[in-house]
């Protein structure tokens, strides 16, 4: 299982929102699709086919968990991160 697959798991799992990296969800979410544009140290994220705009925010390089939990009901409500999203 690569490291995306894990934290993909981890996020799905809802288990430790306040523990994600900010930088391999931000690169997990270019992996799955997203356009990605800095706007100051907002992460702004979107997809063609999803009304969702996802703005993330480093906090001491991690993820806030608010912002964690906002990706991981986009990636559900999409069904998003492909075939090992059913083994979660």
């Amino acid at each position: 299982m690569s490291r995306q697959d894990k934290l993909l798991v981890k996020i799905l799992l809802g288990t430790s929102d306040a523990n994600i990296a900010f930088e391999p969800l931000c690169q997990l979410l270019v992996n799955l699709g997203f356009e990605k544009r800095i706007q100051g140290s907002h992460h702004i994220f979107s997809k063609e086919g999803i009304e969702d705009i996802l703005n993330l925010q480093p906090k001491q390089g991690k993820a806030k968990p608010y912002q964690v939990k906002q990706v991981r009901n986009i990636i559900l409500r999409y069904q998003l991160g492909g075939e090992d999203e059913d083994s979660v």
